[in-house]
């Protein structure tokens, strides 16, 4: 008799289990998945929504120009970054929306249920190529500080030059 009351027990805890795991499945697939474009403000284009990649600012970092690709375009070279990272599938989680329409989300790239992906904020950051805005997670601005530090991306070398003309008179 009390084998067969624990092995309810046991199915209806696993029955609970099992429903709970698959609610909160469905509650983590709120996120926008899709083949995503690189505009060239940095922001991409997924199923006809304009995402901002959240907690991020990509600086200009002067004008690359790929010659090679038809028709030629000019990019900074945080957002040229970007594009090479950005390949097949993005997934993005919204974190809020702007007055302009566009969503702020965290997106991975490589994002499977197997695999969590990479953070295309994240890489940025780490790669020297972003910066991270006051409302970025606690990560993104220590991965800017050890950036910095290293001379990655747009700390390792001069971007903007400038020329103060004055002196020479």
């Amino acid at each position: 008799m009390r084998r067969g009351r624990a092995s309810a027990r046991l199915l209806l805890a696993f029955t609970t289990v099992c429903l709970m795991l698959a609610m909160g499945a469905a509650a983590a697939d709120d996120g926008i998945e899709g083949h995503a474009f690189v505009r060239d403000d940095g922001s991409l284009w997924i199923k006809n929504r304009v995402i901002v990649l959240f907690g991020i600012y990509l600086p200009p970092s002067g004008r690359q120009c790929r010659d090679w690709t038809s028709p030629i375009r000019c990019d900074s070279r945080s957002v040229l970054a970007l594009d090479e990272k950005v390949r097949g599938f993005i997934t993005c989680f919204p974190e809020g929306e702007d007055q302009e329409g566009r969503i702020h989300a965290v997106c991975y790239v490589g994002r499977t249920s197997f695999n969590p992906g990479e953070d295309l904020g994240a890489y940025l950051i780490q790669n020297g190529w972003a910066l991270a805005l006051p409302n970025a997670p606690f990560e993104y601005h220590a991965m800017e500080r050890l950036a910095e530090a290293q001379g990655q991306g747009l700390w390792g070398y001069l971007v903007d030059s400038y020329t103060d003309y004055r002196r020479r008179w």
